[in-house]
């Protein structure tokens, strides 16, 4: 037999998961109607520069892919392949099947931002802890200046920089591509030293503005629990400041980080268009960019459907975050 608790949860997320696919829904609708509105076509590189290509071939080629059709017939017809998890292929000149050429692009994006997100947490919680606890000293105020500065500092401009200092002044790193010349002949670990090395910079630039954002959140969550009543209590009580942060005062100041984590899942993929684009790395965000640039249609919405299911997956995982950090929600969630 089913308990009521589990019978009220297994409605809940079956709620949640039909809102999910209406609003994925609606997502492709608007996005497919706004790319066919851009001014361009995926016919215009193959036509405009070629001057042996006149009207006829722009209208066999508009055939070809389609794109001649009324609108509300393409989307259909897209949305009847997409529910095979068939995204077409590529408009460009490969013609290569859009699943592929992500599959090829993801892991390397992927891999950036996580790294990226994980050094965001590991210094932006404990920063934004101590400048709360310490409010007006000089660390405090040593690690507002160096935020704002991170804020005003456009990542393009901070590439530039490490990439004029570091890479052609001292020549330290690379500052392009994935791989050097000699990739081949290196040894196994000098292939992960020689990877390492190219990504030591678009990794360096992703965190720097991530952390400006995030560690001053966490210090005003903090401070904000850190005026609580039963905060206060535990002073009184004379607890040390270690039990005070960790056991009694973190867990409510997370909740704003959990819905900044739950919010940077889409930048996973989408989040590095302009640092891949500088350091010419073959990343996700690149080819969003050339897809756009080419008005290729097929790929531009299968990235963009990429970007839509990982969003919904990030609010679900802050909700369950939400219920992890706070005993009280989950408190709430079953009572319902």
């Amino acid at each position: 037999m089913i308990s009521t608790g589990t019978k009220a949860m297994l409605g809940r997320i079956a709620r949640k998961a039909v809102w999910m696919l209406l609003v994925l829904w609606g997502i492709t609708i608007v996005s497919f109607i706004v790319i066919h509105l851009a001014p361009g076509s995926p016919t215009d590189l193959q036509t405009t520069l070629n001057p042996m290509a006149g009207e006829a071939a722009r209208e066999r080629l508009e055939a070809l892919y389609g794109i001649n059709r009324p609108l509300h017939v393409q989307y259909f017809d897209w949305l009847s392949r997409v529910l095979q998890l068939d995204f077409g292929n590529s408009m460009s000149s490969d013609a290569r099947p859009v699943m592929e050429k992500i599959a090829e692009r993801l892991p390397l994006t992927v891999g950036i931002n996580v790294v990226s997100l994980a050094l965001t947490l590991l210094i932006a919680v404990p920063v934004g802890v101590l400048s709360a606890w310490k409010q007006g000293s000089l660390f405090d105020k040593a690690m507002t200046v160096l935020v704002f500065l991170g804020f005003a500092m456009p990542g393009f401009w901070l590439a530039l920089l490490l990439m004029l200092y570091t890479g052609l002044e001292h020549q330290w790193l690379p500052i392009s591509g994935l791989a050097s010349l000699d990739y081949a002949s290196l040894s196994p670990w000098g292939k992960v030293l020689d990877l390492v090395r190219h990504l030591v910079l678009p990794v360096t630039v992703i965190t720097v503005g991530s952390v400006a954002g995030m560690s001053r959140f966490m210090r005003s969550s903090m401070l904000e629990v850190l005026r609580q009543d039963f905060i206060l209590t535990a002073k009184a009580k004379g607890l040390p400041a270690r039990v005070i942060i960790f056991r009694h005062a973190l867990r409510n100041a997370l909740l704003p980080v959990i819905t900044l984590l739950g919010l940077s899942v889409p930048g996973l993929i989408g989040g590095s268009v302009i640092i891949e684009t500088i350091f010419a790395l073959p990343g996700l965000g690149q080819l969003f960019y050339t897809a756009v640039m080419a008005r290729d249609y097929p790929l531009i919405m299968g990235n963009l459907v990429l970007g839509a299911v990982l969003t919904l997956l990030g609010n679900v995982l802050a909700d369950i975050g939400y219920g992890l950090a706070d005993p009280r929600i989950r408190a709430q969630g079953k009572s319902r």
